[in-house]
């Protein structure tokens, strides 16, 4: 009897499945088909115009092990997740709590807070470039000439370019996570909070006993999306620094790029693109592992 109800709702849920086939279908063609190409391009040397490749096995990758720009890139890529889970975060989290505990001008703060947001990369790079670092009419430039710093341009040293792209990436990214932290916020029940206020709590208690717990799987999912885009990054650096001076600000994405497109190695920058996969992968298994594991509790 079991049986039968079981085949008359999978054959009830039948019509469904065949209507949403085909956008699986083009999804699966747009997404899966360029993977394996991609893998196959990895274990290939191609040059991406001829239509012969040649099969090298693991020599690609071989040649990453031993590539110190590579190596470089990875560490740039590192450097810039750990500066995007503290200081945008840290910012964000607490212009959200000072929002939702004082309700004072809440929608004009979340309007202004996304306008880097919604400029595109390119406006934002032009708007830094020329305010902020140029050396003759911007911030930078009036600040070295009053001899308040040394420096012409963070951009132009190789001890400070990484940082100084990440500030123009960190400035356009902290708004959008402080509107979404801001909505986690107003989700947490208020008998809770009066509760705690009526105990005697005060702001960091509210904060750490109360908000905290109640947003925490918003910010883990935040963190996981921060450390895949973390690894995806391009387009600041590529129109700041274009990876330089002297591939001080090289990341996984821009090398990827410079090897494709430059080199004309795209089996080698097959390779690289299926490293940064990888460590999305991995980030992306370890939230849903820890989603299960709260489901589970």
């Amino acid at each position: 009897m079991k049986t039968r109800k079981k085949k008359d709702v999978r054959e009830s849920k039948l019509p469904y499945h065949l209507l949403s086939l085909p956008a699986v279908l083009l999804s699966g063609s747009i997404v899966l088909i360029p993977a394996i190409q991609t893998i196959f391009s990895s274990f290939t040397k191609w040059n991406g115009i001829s239509k012969t490749k040649v099969w090298i096995g693991l020599q690609n990758y071989k040649e990453l092990f031993h590539d110190w720009i590579f190596w470089k890139s990875l560490t740039n890529n590192i450097k810039w997740t750990l500066l995007f889970i503290t200081v945008p975060v840290i910012v964000a989290m607490l212009a959200s709590v000072l929002i939702a505990y004082y309700r004072i001008g809440h929608k004009t703060f979340q309007a202004i807070y996304l306008v880097p947001y919604l400029l595109a990369p390119t406006t934002n790079a032009i708007i830094w470039l020329n305010i902020i670092f140029s050396p003759s009419a911007g911030l930078v430039g009036f600040l070295q000439r009053a001899g308040w710093i040394s420096i012409t341009s963070p951009l132009g040293n190789m001890s400070t370019a990484l940082l100084g792209v990440a500030m123009v990436d960190i400035w356009h990214y902290w708004g959008f996570l402080t509107v979404i932290f801001l909505a986690a916020l107003r989700q947490t029940p208020m008998d809770q909070l009066e509760s705690a206020q009526l105990d005697g709590a005060n702001g960091w208690r509210l904060f750490f006993h109360i908000y905290l717990p109640n947003i925490l799987p918003t910010v883990s999912l935040m963190m996981v999306l921060i450390v895949i885009y973390s690894f995806m990054t391009y387009d600041y650096i590529y129109l700041l620094t274009m990876g330089g001076p002297a591939h001080s600000t090289e990341v996984l994405s821009t090398y990827t790029y410079s090897l494709a497109f430059s080199a004309f190695k795209f089996g080698k920058a097959a390779a690289v693109s299926l490293s940064m996969g990888l460590i999305g992968s991995v980030a992306a298994f370890f939230y849903t592992w820890l989603s299960r594991k709260e489901a589970v509790e």
